[in-house]
């Protein structure tokens, strides 16, 4: 059983959040905080607590289920773009610069890994 959980209009460029998305892909839960806690970036600390909120939705949705045998790990993670303030900033000679400050959506998949799945019985 899954959990997803989003986080919704991050005040951080989509485009940096990807830098550090693409290092916990694939990864063990635990693996991933680990990487996450000594990433010295902003936007790990965003990902730290989603990934915290996703084993936690997973808790809640399967309570009589191990953490520590569930073998948890992120399934998928997608960093798309969300919206963007547009704001203008003075240049000389009388003309104006826009400044776009960008926005992200994140979406974050953990499962368990069931050891029957991959069993090689049959």
């Amino acid at each position: 059983m899954e959990a997803k959980v989003k986080l919704i209009k991050s005040p951080i460029s989509p485009r940096k959040m990807r830098l550090v998305a693409n290092l916990i892909r694939g990864l063990g839960a635990t693996q991933a905080l680990a990487v996450l806690k000594h990433t010295p970036k902003k936007c790990a600390i965003h990902l730290e607590k989603l990934l915290l909120a996703a084993v936690d939705g997973w808790q809640a949705k399967n309570p009589d289920a191990s953490l520590s045998e569930a073998d948890l790990y992120v399934k998928a993670i997608h960093v798309d773009s969300g919206g963007m303030l547009k704001r203008i900033r003075p240049a000389p000679r009388g003309v104006a610069h826009r400044i776009r400050k960008r926005y992200n959506h994140v979406t974050l998949v953990v499962d368990g890994m069931q050891l029957s799945a991959f069993s090689s019985d049959a």
